[in-house]
């Protein structure tokens, strides 16, 4: 087990900086010029030469590659620079902002699994029933609602029957945990039940492929009761893709939860990313691409930690 989780973390270094060598050369083939966006924003009318002073105080006329040194560099040390939009640290603006989005990650996920693993579950063992097509038409309309129109519809009824509408600040859980959860529980109701959709349908078809298998058949032959069949036989095996689904949708949540954050007047990493994006503010991008590359590769890892206590054929091969 020790071995297959060094190797494991090993992969992890040329994955992450694959990612920052791709990252940086890309922003950089971005038409426009982040100078002239800040300094000619509204239309104002800049020197050419403030315009250059600018870009030598960013480092921008140096060479790419002694930029990705200079910038990778100081990633190794801590440091992922300063924003060149507002000059504040790039760890600063998004670890402002990192605590409301892995806080809603973390009440989606909890959501979904508590509620698609028993769906999932129930789906497969009716297989073909009514309870069978009532999970699928719950898990196929979760499919098909938007997330960001869910969280529309709950604002809409919460305001009709409670006049309730998004604060418009953020409140920490360490500072009041029941404002923090009253704010937070419907951007994740919203984002969880399309989550536990997905998740839904995955437990039941990876249930029912399980229980075709011959070792299943064996136990129900020396008589062992089917619940135990279904919770110590299949669910083992059947939990494997659908840890790699939840996880994977866990780490999407990190930063694509753009939407759905508008629509709650949420100011987290999603927002930020559009920001960053619209502003061109490379320093700023680069740090939210490698926190969401660094974010699925823990996942994934924590994921092969998993298949390998669940399997132990993976561990040992």
């Amino acid at each position: 087990m020790l071995a297959y989780t060094i190797r494991r973390i090993l992969l992890m270094v040329p994955t992450l900086l694959g990612v920052a060598i791709l990252v940086f050369l890309m922003l950089r083939l971005m038409p426009g010029d982040i100078v002239e966006t800040m300094l000619r924003e509204g239309g104002g009318n800049v020197p050419a030469h403030v315009i250059e002073q600018e870009r030598v105080r960013l480092g921008l006329d140096k060479p790419i590659h002694i930029q990705f040194i200079s910038w990778f560099g100081g990633i190794l040390q801590g440091d992922f620079g300063a924003s060149m939009w507002t000059g504040k640290p790039v760890l600063h603006e998004i670890g402002s902002r990192l605590e409301l989005s892995l806080q809603i990650a973390l009440m989606a996920t909890f959501l979904a699994v508590l509620i698609a693993l028993p769906l999932g579950t129930l789906a497969a063992i009716f297989k073909n029933t009514i309870v069978d097509h009532v999970i699928r038409v719950i898990s196929i309309a979760g499919l098909a609602i938007p997330s960001f129109w869910l969280g529309m519809v709950i604002i809409l009824l919460l305001l009709t029957f409670y006049g309730w509408i998004p604060p418009l600040t953020f409140t920490s859980f360490f500072e009041d945990p029941w404002r923090n959860l009253s704010q937070l529980i419907w951007p994740a109701m919203a984002v969880g039940y399309r989550y536990s959709a997905v998740a839904t349908r995955m437990a039941r078809s990876s249930i029912l492929e399980v229980m075709q298998e011959d070792y299943i058949r064996t136990a129900r032959a020396k008589g062992v009761y089917e619940r135990l069949v279904v919770a110590r036989h299949g669910m083992r095996n059947a939990l494997l893709p659908v840890i790699t689904v939840i996880g994977l949708e866990f780490a999407f949540l990190i930063g694509g939860l753009v939407v759905t954050e508008q629509v709650f007047n949420l100011n987290g990493i999603g927002r930020l990313f559009v920001q960053a994006t619209t502003r061109g503010d490379y320093t700023m991008i680069q740090g939210l691409v490698l926190l969401v590359a660094v974010t699925f590769i823990m996942v994934n890892f924590l994921i092969d930690m998993l298949y390998a206590a669940l399997d132990p054929r993976i561990r040992y091969k």
